[in-house]
């Protein structure tokens, strides 16, 4: 089968983290591409679920920077507490 060429812009910190989980994964973005590609095309699906994590809504990572900020500047009233056994 012959292959062609695909270029597509990328976010330069998603291609370097993409980059480091390629290489620990030992394969390459071209392979992971690829993966991607043949899966997509079985299945005729986007594989995998597509959602918004609430974790990183705007809302969220506002009081998180607010919070690390206290954190860092000393204001913050950090407690020990214990942990909750399952």
């Amino acid at each position: 089968m012959a292959q062609v060429l695909v270029n597509f812009r990328l976010d330069e910190e998603d291609k370097k983290g993409m980059e480091e989980v390629c290489k620990d994964l030992g394969m390459s973005m071209s392979t992971a591409f690829t993966i991607f590609a043949k899966k997509m095309r079985r299945e005729r699906r986007i594989p995998f679920e597509v959602s918004v994590d609430p974790f990183y809504s705007e809302a969220n990572m506002t009081y998180l920077k607010k919070v690390m900020a206290e954190i860092d500047s000393g204001k913050a009233s950090l407690a020990e507490h214990a942990l909750i056994e399952d």
